[in-house]
């Protein structure tokens, strides 16, 4: 990539990333364009859709994720470990809205994010047997789930009206607690329903 280019490609990042800073996550690549001070073709050279746009934004967080994920896998407890994984992800989830955007990439994507989203996922599935193989983790509950609880406690979180870090943290620990198995408490999975007793 030339050079000029290259300069041109960060001043679109760099407008993105001040745009989601101030919570505007629509991410227009015509306003991107006037901010940045480059042409419209510019934008859309560089990052075709407002995807595109997204995934170059949240390589650096995918990954710092895919090393924290690798300190949660060399932790000795896997209940620690699953927590310091679930943690940083609530800690980029707080910090950037759109991220949760980039977490629900499909596997068939082609780009540098689906392509460490894809790693990220494999050792959050690693993260999540070891947890599950130690009887730190249901066995009814899977990465899907995890994902989906997460969304919850950031959604949460983010809506309590107080701080949000606190309520972050406190959330958390109740997901966390839910999550230690207890045979008694099997759970239907999404979209079944348990018949009555009889």
């Amino acid at each position: 990539m030339r050079v000029d280019a290259a300069r041109n490609r960060d001043r679109v990042l760099s407008a993105a990333r001040e745009a989601v800073a101030r919570g505007d996550t629509s991410l227009q690549l015509n306003e991107l364009a006037r901010r940045a001070g480059v042409g419209v073709g510019t934008v859309y050279r560089n990052f075709p859709t407002r995807q595109a746009l997204l995934e170059a934004l949240s390589e650096d967080r995918l990954l710092a994720l895919l090393a924290e994920a690798s300190a949660a896998l060399a932790e000795a407890d896997p209940s620690s470990g699953l927590r310091r994984l679930l943690r940083a992800v609530l800690d980029v989830l707080l910090a950037d809205e759109a991220f949760a955007e980039v977490l629900a990439i499909r596997q068939e994507a082609r780009s540098a994010a689906a392509g460490l989203k894809t790693r990220f996922d494999r050792a959050a599935e690693d993260l999540i047997t070891r947890a599950r193989e130690a009887g730190a983790l249901r066995a009814d509950v899977d990465a899907e789930d995890l994902r989906l609880m997460v969304c919850g406690v950031v959604h949460a979180a983010r809506n309590n009206g107080g701080d949000t870090d606190s309520a972050a943290e406190r959330y958390l620990a109740v997901l966390m607690a839910g999550l230690r198995p207890d045979p008694r408490s099997a759970v239907p999975r999404c979209g079944t329903r348990s018949l009555p007793p009889e």
